[in-house]
Order: C-alpha cells, then structure tokens, then sequence
C-alpha cells in the first residue's frame, strides 16, 4: 500500500514505499551551479526580457519608417483621407465580415479534428471575439487564446483539449499563410520581384516548393500513415477533408483581408495575386515581432514595398484606414454583441440559453480589449492637430484654458485607459468603476478640447457596454493592487513610442525651440501636443515606478500563532479536510484582504507553490489568487498551484495560468458504500479475515490522540526505521506530537497494543473525510491498513459524512497516445514504466478496491514554465532538499 497523498506522485526518483513517503523536513538544497543561476535568472525574467526585445525590435521598425516616409507631409495624409472613395469603404466593411466569417473556420476544423461537437454559433461567437480581441490586444492576458479557454473550459474541456485547440489554429494558419503567399509568387512573381530584388524564376521555384511540400502533406494523410514525428514524437495529421476545409478558409480570410487593404490603396503596379503574398509576408513578420497587433511592423512592409509604385501619403491613409475598419470596427461589433447578448441574460434570467450565458463570460475580455484601444486613441489623438473650423468653433464658445486643460487631460486619461483595461479584464469591481468615470469625463473632453463627435461617440457605446456589463466586474479587489507585467509594459511603451513617432511627423516642419512649451493660443496645436505626450510621459513613467518600487504585500516565512488561529477558523467552515495541513506550521500563509480566505504555500528556487485551491468562500477567490500571482511575479518568481480542482481551472486561467492534469483522486461515495454484494466481496473477505487474526479499529477523537500520542510515536519511529525513511513535509504533515494530538486518529490494536494509525482529517461541515499519516509496526499484518481504511470510512459514514478522499493516484488518467499533448505522454509513459522509482500502478491498484469515483487534479503555471522543471521544484519542495529526492 502507498500513501494516500501525492506526496509520492513527484517523487519520481525514490523507491515506492509501504504506507506514505517520508522526508526530512528542513533541509535546504545543494547551491546552485553558476549555469543553474544563470538559467533561473533567464526563466524568472523570460518576460520582462521578452519585452525590452520586442520595444527594441519596435523602435528599429519605426525608424525605418520614419526614412521612407520622410518627405512626406501630414497635410497630404489627411486629404488623402478625406478623398477616399465611399465606396471603397463600404467594400472594405464588406471584405472584413467575409474575413471574420471565415475565421470560424479554424475553430470548426479545429474541433473536427478532435472529434468535439459544439453548436455552430456557439463557435462562430467564440471566434468572432476571440480575433476581434486578438487582432487588437496581440498580447499576454488579453489573447484569443485565453478568450478561448474560458469558454470551451466552462463545456467541459479539459485544458488539454483548449491547448490542442490553440496549436491546430496556430499552425493551420501558419500554413495556410504559406500556402497563399506560395499562390502568389508561382501565379504573379514579376511583381514581387521588384521590390523584393530577387529573379521572378527564383520567386516561382520557391513557391512551387512551398506547395509541393503542402500537397505532400496532403498526399500522406491520405494515403500515408497519417502522422509525422520526429526522433519518436509523431503528431497525427488531420484528415484530408479537415485539412482542405482549414486551407481554404485560410485561403479565404487571407484573400478578403487583404482585399481590405486592397480597395483602399491608390492604384499601383502590384497585381493582386502578388499584393496577396505581399500581404502575408506582413502578417507573419507582424505575428513574429510580438508587437501588440504588428503596429509598425506591417506598416513597414507595406510601405517599403507598396510605397515604390504607388504615393506615399496615400498608402499611410490606406493603412490607417485599414486599421480602423479591419481591427476597430470588429472590436466595437463584438463590444456590442457581447453587450446585447448580456443584456437578453438578464431578461432570461436562469433560462438564458448557452450563447447568452457564453456572451456573458466573454464580455469582460471584450470590454478590457476595446477600453484599450480607445486608451490608444486618446493618446494619439491628443498628438494630432484638430480640424481648423473646429479650433475657430471653439475659439468663439470656450476660454483658451479650457480647451488646453481638457487636450492635456484627456491624453492622460488615455494611458489611465490603458492600465484600467487590465483591471477589466481580470473584472476587478474598482477597475469597472474607474473605467466608468474615466470614460465619461473622457466624453465630454473630447467634445471640449477639438469637438471630436466620432471619439466621443465610441467612448459613448464604450460607456453604455459598461454599464450594461456590470454585474460581470464583480471581484471585489483594489485596482491599485495589481503590478504591471512586462507584457501590459511593454503595450504602453508601443502606444507611446508610436506617438512620438507619430507627433514628429505631423509637425516635421515645426522647427523645435524651448518657446514651444510656453505657447498657449489657439492656433498652436505643435506646442498643445508636445505638452500632451510629456503628460502621458510623465504618467507613465510614475505608473511605472509606483508599480515597480511599491512595497510587495506579501511574505515569506512560518506562520504565527495568530494567523494558525485564523487559518483554523476559517477551514472548519469549508468542505475540503485537505486544508488541515495548515497545522504543521510549515508553510507561508497569506490572507485575502478581509481575511476570510487564504492561500497557504512554500518557495522553491523560484516557483511560489500553493498547495491545492484557495480556503475560504469561493467569492474571496479571485481577488486571493491574483494576489498571490503577482506577488511571485514582483519577487521574479513564477505562481504555482498544486493539485487543484476542475472546476477552478477557469480561475487560474482568467491569472495567466496553464493548467496541466497531474492524475486523478479517488473519491468514495460514503452513502452507497459497504461490504455487501459481490462487488465488495473481497474487502469483505479481507476485513473478516483481519479481525481472526486480533485486530481492532478505533477511531479516536482529539483528547484521546493527546492521551496516545506517545504510542503512536512508537510506532512511528518504527516505521521511519524498517523502511529507512525521513519525513517529509508541504504536502503531507510530519509526525509532530502537537499536530497529530490536534487531529482524530484511526488506530488498528492488536492485543490492546497500537500496531497501525493513521491521523483524520475533517471539517465542521462533515462533508469529507481524508487521512494524513499513516504509519505501521513491522509485526502488523499485511491486511491492516485496508482493515484500517475500511472501518474508518464505515465510521465516518456512521457520523454523517458524505465522500471519503483516499488521495491522488498520480499521473493517473494521462493520455498515452500519439494525439495526446507532450506533458500526457511523458506522464503516461511515467506512470506505466516508473515502477523501478515508484509504485504507480500499485497505488491505483490499492485505491481502486473501493470503487472510487475518480476525479482529475490538476497543476496550474504561470507563464511559459515548464511543467516537467516545476514538478522538479515541488519535488524538492516535499522531500526538504536534493538529499530527500535522491533518497528516502
């Protein structure tokens, strides 16, 4: 028999054991290798260095434009602009709803492939909102990804699934990319040639190959063996009508997006086939950067290339016009969609169908995305000059002051925007507030400052969603609580590079001087937007220092008796008994803000890991978790959690959190269990033949265990001995007098003597039941710990209690398949080949003589981490140091 607990699950590197694993607790860890250093230090800033990457990457990419666009004049843009034809609009809104109609294409095919069925517009609203916030945001918590995970997660996906969801749209498009950039340079190389400065045979070879290699891939799906590998990882391939179904809706949104572009661009020598590869290549380079939605980096693409046959002002107010019909449009319709679709909720109430319910859940993300992008265009608004007509309207109405004080405000408020719509999207309650206020003085700024009706009317339909919305902000947690990762850093330093680059070109022909800054009239809009884009300057670079050198909340160390006795309080009002672990005192407890809920975690190299879900009630929660995701985050460290429940995942989703299945836990059903039947024959038989051989069962109320505890020491101590173990800790208590004696124990006597315990854990709510330690003398017979399992979950039946927990079954459930993502084959293979370290099936084998209901447990990850290096720190986290991993 092994232990109940998932101590044993990570503990990959000792022999399996009788009973539970032991550790010495209080050992520390070898120092690190100066490789080992220089990797943690790596992992711990992978994104604050991913960031400065990307800004660099950014400012070279603007730069460059700024030289091919120096001649020309702000003036010409903007009549350019204005000459655009309606009609050529209204073919470019046309074009946009074919392309993200076509979209849904990649989450059908996607869902196809794994043999998932969901409704139609269930899909199609998914991915609807999923690339109207993608397309926009293109980074960290605001992704499509994490859109999608929300809501197929709430259908009953496990996180496998969604992940797998995620790569088959990833590399499908990817693909699809290539396969129409290949269309174009075989049908249309002449024009590619040019500007790209290669032979138009050259262009043709290579996209001949590029499609020789996809029509290869469809070949081999279906006449091959359907799957590809690599050094003994093999993927299976869609099949081939799922794979001509992903092409051509690639081929399909490709070609109408680009269409966007195309309709508004003057006329050049670009044929579409070519312009379509041109396109493609500007996509996959503004994927590639990381650039929140490829700002500057497609710009720079179509300019360098377009801008050779065709008018350079013209091609910047195609571009801009792209951007607003093919990235705001669809963010401002899924905004209202997700508004409309929360507001029939409410109407329905609990009969609200599926789709409904599914708007409701995605509206925060949506509502985060589109506050964002208005954020952005108050920043650059407040760098551009307003009309002249309007300046004179206002000139006769309101005094200078006003005017200067509501541009100089409302470009602040922008970046205010901007670190609001995180709160939102993590649907902070302050965040909601702060953005309702925020975006109704923004209103009246921006009819104040130039009479900006088509800005004041998107921050009006801004307002309205979020007022429509409210009942999903509902997190009662403090906006100024929650640091800045490097990924929202690194969107404001986009915004903001983009505007000074942006204010030197509209005022290239103002000659800069130190009289600029003290120039207040009306007709000087060079000065009002230089002191406008110092403003945000200043703000962001206080936000910046107020989010970096704040104090962090959080703590390290052992818990004190106060915070023990609060700890205490609160588990005994909650089902889950695990909690009781809180007794040993080792583990660093921190407390939501009203101290009704905490997280109780230990620190190894540089993973914070929490043991299990949050204790206390479910709505302290979210406000608990974030808390302690970012106070990892502000020491460089990464979050973890261990072993959490299904119905959480969403929580740690909603943090930036991936989840990973660990293995499952056996459940027994209290209420239908007993020792009658056929089914139950052998624990019948089992427990019969333990009480010939003189055994007895005792389960023993806290007073009693103080009165025993010296004998259950003993046979402790003689445990640890014949099995030359050590104890361990975090995750499973150590045999420590106070904890044991403040706990119930089932204890098996044989001729009055204690020859098996094992400790109970419980809450006031008797609605589970779990053991902690258990511990047995060498003489006792090998039937006494299932005798020992058996009457006490008779016992605790007796008493009212509704489920018996017998603990994990680690890398139990793992899907070994060549279709199963990579941390389910490495478990899978783990658990049926670990036998030599562990006694994995032996464990399931044990628990599964109880009929068990069997529910998955999962490991939720900040960031990018590694679930292999993680399970190594918490591995280590357990057995107290390197020397309890290596041995027992």
């Amino acid at each position: 028999m092994a232990s109940r607990r998932s101590e044993g699950d990570l503990a990959v590197a000792q022999p399996a054991a009788a009973g539970e694993t032991a550790s010495g607790a209080g050992e520390v860890s070898p120092r690190p290798r100066p490789l080992d250093r220089i990797l943690g230090f790596l992992s711990a800033w992978k994104p604050a260095i991913g960031a400065v990457a990307g800004l660099v990457v950014l400012v070279l990419v603007w730069l460059a434009i700024n030289h091919l666009i120096g001649e020309v004049d702000y003036d010409d843009v903007i009549d350019a602009l204005h000459a655009t034809p309606i009609t050529a609009i209204a073919a470019a809104l046309g074009f946009t709803a074919l392309s993200f109609l076509s979209l849904s294409i990649y989450d059908w095919s996607a869902l196809q492939h794994l043999g998932r069925r969901v409704s139609y517009p269930m899909v199609a609203l998914t991915s609807f909102c999923a690339y109207a916030v993608g397309n926009t945001a293109g980074f960290g918590p605001l992704t499509g990804g994490a859109i999608r995970f929300r809501f197929y997660g709430r259908l009953g996906f496990e996180p496998a699934d969604v992940a797998r969801i995620v790569a088959f749209i990833t590399v499908a498009f990817g693909l699809g990319l290539a396969g129409v950039t290949a269309l174009g340079l075989v049908f249309d190389p002449a024009d590619v040639a040019a500007p790209v400065g290669l032979p138009p045979a050259v262009l043709t070879v290579i996209g001949a190959a590029i499609l020789t290699g996809l029509a290869a891939l469809l070949a081999w799906s279906t006449f091959g063996s359907g799957r590809i590998g690599w050094r003994g990882i093999s993927f299976a391939l869609p099949t081939p009508r799922i794979m001509l179904m992903q092409f051509g809706g690639t081929l399909i949104d490709v070609v109408t997006s680009a269409a966007v572009l195309w309709v508004l661009l003057p006329q050049t020598d670009v044929g579409f086939p070519a312009f379509i590869a041109i396109y493609a290549v500007a996509i996959g380079l503004g994927v590639a950067s990381h650039v929140p939605a490829g700002l500057g980096v497609f710009e720079a693409v179509i300019v360098a290339v377009i801008g050779r046959t065709a008018p350079v002002d013209q091609v910047l107010s195609a571009l801009f016009l792209y951007r607003i019909i093919y990235y705001g449009v669809p963010l401002i319709a899924a905004s209202g969609l997700v508004t409309s679709l929360e507001l029939r909720r409410v109407a329905a109430g609990t009969q609200a169908s599926r789709v409904l319910k599914a708007g409701a859940h995605l509206s925060p993300r949506v509502l985060s995305a589109l506050t964002l992008a208005m954020g952005a265009a108050l920043i650059f608004s407040g760098v551009t000059p307003a009309a002249d007509e309007r300046l004179d309207m206002l000139s006769n109405i309101l005094p200078l002051p006003i005017l200067e004080g509501a541009h100089f405000i409302e470009s602040v408020l922008g970046l205010g925007l901007i670190a609001i719509s995180r709160g939102l999207a993590h649907r902070l309650d302050g965040a909601w507030w702060a953005a309702i206020v925020s975006v109704g003085v923004a209103v009246v700024l921006s009819l104040l400052k130039a009479i900006a009706i088509t800005e004041s009317i998107a921050l009006a339909l801004l307002f309205l969603a979020l007022l429509a919305t409210r009942r999903e902000f509902s997190r009662p947690a403090s906006l100024f609580h929650q640091r800045l990762t490097p990924g929202w850093f690194f969107a404001i330093a986009t915004v903001i590079v983009s505007a000074v680059v942006v204010l030197l070109f509209v005022y290239s022909d103002v000659d800069y001087s130190r009289q600029l800054w003290w120039q207040f009239e009306f007709s000087e809009e060079a000065p009002r937007s230089l002191r406008a884009l110092l403003g945000v300057v200043i703000a962001a670079g206080s936000l910046a220092a107020w989010s970096l050198l704040r104090p962090s909340k959080g703590k390290t160390g052992t818990p004190t008796d106060e915070e023990i006795a609060d700890a205490v309080h609160i588990l005994a009002d909650q089902p889950y008994p695990d909690a009781n672990l809180v007794r040993m005192r080792d583990k660093t407890l921190l407390f939501s803000e009203d101290r009704r809920a905490f997280i109780m975690f230990g620190r190894q190299s540089h993973s914070w890991v929490a043991l299990f879900d949050p204790i206390g009630p479910r709505d302290a929660w979210p406000g608990l978790v974030w808390q302690f995701v970012e106070m990892a985050q502000a020491a460089g460290g990464r979050a973890v959690f261990y072993q959490v429940q299904p119905q959480n995942l969403a929580l740690y989703a909603d943090a930036g959190l991936r989840a990973f299945k660990l293995g499952e836990a056996a459940q027994v059903d209290l209420a239908s269990f007993d020792l009658k039947g056929a089914k139950r024959a052998g624990l019948r038989h089992g427990n019969n033949r333990a009480i010939r051989e003189g055994l007895s069962f005792e389960l023993m109320p806290p007073e009693a265990v103080a009165e025993e505890v010296d004998a259950l020491q003993a046979v402790s101590n003689l445990w640890l001995a014949e099995h030359k173990a050590r104890e361990k800790r975090f995750s499973i208590g150590a045999f420590d007098r106070g904890y044991v004696a403040a706990q119930s124990a089932a204890v098996v006597r044989r001729e009055g003597r204690i020859v098996a315990f094992a400790t109970v854990m419980t809450t006031a709510l008797k609605q589970e039941g779990t053991v902690d330690l258990m511990r047995f003398a060498p003489d006792a017979p090998a039937s006494t710990m299932e005798f020992l399992f058996i009457n006490l979950m008779l016992a605790l039946k007796a008493e009212g209690y509704r489920t018996f927990d017998l603990g994990m079954a680690p890398l139990s459930g793992l899907t070994g398949g060549p279709t199963a993502p990579f941390w389910h084959r490495i478990g899978s293979a783990v658990f049926e080949h670990g036998e030599r370290f562990y006694n994995f099936n032996g464990l399931r084998a044990f628990k599964a003589k109880f009929q068990p209901e069997w529910q998955p447990r999962y490991l939720a990850v900040s960031g990018g981490a590694s679930p292999v290096l993680v399970l190594t720190d918490v591995t280590v986290l357990i057995s107290g140091g390197l020397k309890g991993v290596v041995g027992k």
